[in-house]
């Protein structure tokens, strides 16, 4: 029987938190090679869409190396075919990735082909309406690249929730691997063109893995990526199905890549992966996007932090019990609060409309809080911070 390792909370979160990128010093010049080292360390940043503060795909890498310049992003991913470093996919929800990733989620692509995956309502080009598709695929091919906008003969209908026939259509395509995204406008709407214009010819020409092996290495990068995690949370960081990431976690364990592991107070099995970093202490100071890796899976969170987040965008404004748009705060190994933070650009003004500090947070708290944010405004370009006229919150959940 193998001997299962005991790690205390302390250890695990360290694990975690080293695993993130969190711990040591910042650079004093973020370059081109160590924001991609972070990336790939990550494997992903998860986009999405809302403006409030910054994008949310532009704000893991600042919460790990501090400020650095956002066109690194801008080229990486929607730059000239020569400069591009990752791609847009549907990883852990909309994702930008390294483009050495895109072997690993051909097999998902290729499933979204068959109509195997996807939301239901874009299935059924996969077949009945597949001749619609291949339409739209037809006029990018010969047209060049084009957005939804550009091809929807109404263009009444406006948001997610009312997307087209075209838009649909156009998100299948993107599912099946047959378009990607060659750049975003400045409404951040997708451009879309054929694959084989965007991703780098040697992208293209790496062999494509068999989906068990595809998996076990997405499998791998979520537990290199973790440092420690449940089998459900290795699973999330991809969104892999239930199945194929149980025989994933079962061949890793077998080889000995990841090792069972027991957490005080974690009702389900972790596991550890054998090259995980484990720190005796971690030094930190963060301000986390509400969809950094570090927090997006929420029990996770609650477990290794005992701090529970919500994201209130879609709560109506009289329930929202922490804000809007609400990024945790990281001191040290703890997660000990939380900002409500809005860039009012035309003013040049960063708005801080709340404060809440866990019962945990230690008496310097406000003074990390302070240096962050002047920090963060700087590199927004934002000449002032507004704090809150009430006084700071405890947080008591």
């Amino acid at each position: 029987m193998t001997k299962v390792e005991k790690l205390s909370l302390a250890e695990a979160r360290r694990i975690a938190l080293a695993a993130q990128g969190f711990g040591g010093p910042r650079p004093e010049r973020v370059t081109a090679a160590r924001w991609l080292k972070t990336v790939d360390q990550l494997s992903l940043h998860q986009i999405d869409s809302v403006n409030v503060l910054v994008r949310a795909h532009y704000l893991p890498a600042f919460s790990r190396l501090g400020p650095y310049d956002r066109s690194l992003i801008d080229t990486a991913a929607w730059g000239s075919r020569k400069k591009r470093r990752l791609f847009e996919y549907w990883a852990h929800e909309a994702s930008l990735l390294p483009l050495a990733l895109h072997p690993l989620l051909r097999w998902r692509m290729a499933r979204a082909d068959r109509g195997e995956v996807g939301w239901k309502g874009l299935r059924v080009f996969a077949g009945e309406r597949r001749a619609e598709a291949e339409a739209i695929l037809n006029r990018i091919r010969s047209e060049g690249p084009r957005a939804a906008s550009d091809l929807e003969e109404k263009r009444g209908r406006s948001g997610w929730w009312q997307w087209g026939d075209v838009k649909q259509a156009l998100e299948w395509l993107f599912w099946a691997g047959h378009i990607t995204t060659a750049t975003r406008r400045g409404s951040f709407e997708r451009v879309y063109d054929l694959t084989e214009r965007v991703i780098p010819a040697e992208i293209l020409a790496l062999p494509t893995p068999h989906e068990k092996e595809a998996q076990r290495a997405l499998i791998e990068r979520a537990a290199r990526a973790l440092g420690l995690a449940t089998a459900q949370e290795l699973r999330d960081y991809f969104r892999l199905g239930p199945n194929d990431a149980r025989e994933a976690v079962e061949s890793l364990l077998e080889a000995g890549v990841l090792e069972p592991v027991e957490v005080p107070g974690w009702a389900r099995d972790a596991y550890l992966h054998r090259d995980a970093r484990r720190p005796r202490r971690i030094f930190a100071r963060a301000l986390l996007a509400p969809f950094d890796p570090l927090v997006w899976e929420r029990s996770r969170a609650m477990r290794l932090f005992d701090f529970h987040y919500r994201i209130e965008i879609y709560t109506p404004a009289e329930k929202r019990q922490h804000g809007y748009y609400v990024l945790p705060f990281l001191l040290g190994e703890r997660l000990i609060g939380r900002l409500d933070l809005k860039a009012d650009r035309q003013a040049g003004r960063l708005l801080v409309h709340a404060v809440h500090l866990e019962p945990h947070a230690p008496a310097a708290a406000m003074d990390a809080i302070s240096e962050e944010l002047a920090v963060l405004a700087d590199w927004l370009g934002l000449a002032e911070i507004v704090l809150p006229s009430k006084p700071l919150q405890r947080s008591i959940d």
